[in-house]
């Protein structure tokens, strides 16, 4: 700590990201040990952050993240988009096909931005707020193939006909950006992913992950 910072202040976030880190959440003698403060002090950042409704405690006093992070969490996604679209309006000129930033939300993929190419006569139309399940498509399936095997490199991920009929995808995880988990891709009408188009989404999957940094 600095004397430009808040104890007080750095010890709440702390509560935020342990109790974030956890599906069954903790008790105030858990956060404790954790925290490395007596009890009465996280009793007091419990009951503040429960005012504002980021943390909810249930009937047996195990803490977790409340709603109120999801009034939070709206603003992220204008934020992440701005800083996706140079890259995926580059990508989808340089393919002519469709370009999309997708990120998870729960279990399911969230395309949160779209960007469609300028000269082509046809393309599949993919628009911002699409969500499909994880394991259908390539913006999904890139996202959980990162999970399993987690790499400073990543991979690509082809698929066909998984969200529309006689459409095919490529895409490629996000990598090395804290908190966010989501792939880039593109979608285009066709039987098979060109052969460059792989390792180009690649390249525009670390653009978009530098610029999120």
């Amino acid at each position: 700590m600095t004397a430009e910072t808040s104890q007080t202040l750095d010890r709440g976030l702390r509560v935020l990201k342990l109790l974030a880190d956890t599906d069954h959440g903790l008790t105030v003698t858990e956060l404790s040990n954790k925290l490395g403060v007596n009890r009465t002090v996280v009793y007091r950042l419990l009951a503040t952050l429960e005012q504002h409704a980021l943390v909810r405690r249930d009937l047996g006093g195990r803490a977790r993240v409340g709603l109120g992070v999801l009034r939070l969490g709206r603003q992220v996604h204008p934020l992440v988009r701005e800083a996706a679209l140079p890259a995926l309006r580059a990508l989808a000129e340089d393919i002519g096909a469709t370009a999309h930033l997708t990120l998870v939300d729960g279990t399911e993929a969230l395309a949160v931005a779209v960007v469609e190419p300028t000269w082509t006569d046809y393309h599949v139309a993919y628009r911002a707020g699409f969500r499909h399940p994880l394991d259908r498509g390539a913006a999904g399936r890139a996202i959980l193939a990162a999970r399993q095997t987690p790499v400073s490199e990543p991979g690509y991920t082809l698929t066909h006909g998984e969200l529309e009929a006689g459409a095919s995808g490529a895409a490629a995880p996000l990598i090395g950006v804290t908190g966010v988990e989501g792939s880039v891709g593109v979608v285009m009408l066709a039987d098979s992913v060109p052969e460059r188009v792989g390792p180009r989404v690649v390249d525009a999957a670390r653009e978009v992950a530098d610029a999120l940094r």
